[in-house]
C-alpha cells in the first residue's frame, strides 16, 4: 500500500489524462504557506465517479499504472 504522499501524488509522469479533482479548477497560484489539502476527492472523467470504466479506484497511485486497462481514456 502507498503512502499518502505517493498514493495523492497528482504529478505523477504516468498520470492518466482523464483523472480530475477538484484543485484543478482553482485558477490561483499555490500558497507555500497553506498546506495542501489532500482531501482525496478524485473522478474520472469517463465515469463522472470516483471508480474507473475498469472498476477500480480513480485516484493518482492507481491511475498512473501504465498496464490499467483504461490508462489514457482507452476505455471500451
Amino acid at each position: 500500500m502507498p503512502c499518502d504522499a505517493d498514493r495523492f501524488d497528482t504529478n505523477h509522469p504516468d498520470l492518466c489524462s482523464s483523472l480530475r479533482w477538484k484543485g484543478m479548477f482553482i485558477l490561483a497560484e499555490r500558497d507555500a504557506s497553506v498546506p495542501p489539502t489532500n482531501d482525496g476527492l478524485y473522478w474520472c472523467l469517463h465515469t463522472q465517479t470516483c471508480i474507473g470504466p475498469d472498476g477500480k479506484l480513480a485516484e493518482p497511485a492507481t491511475c498512473s499504472a501504465l498496464n490499467r486497462q483504461c490508462h489514457g481514456g482507452n476505455c471500451k
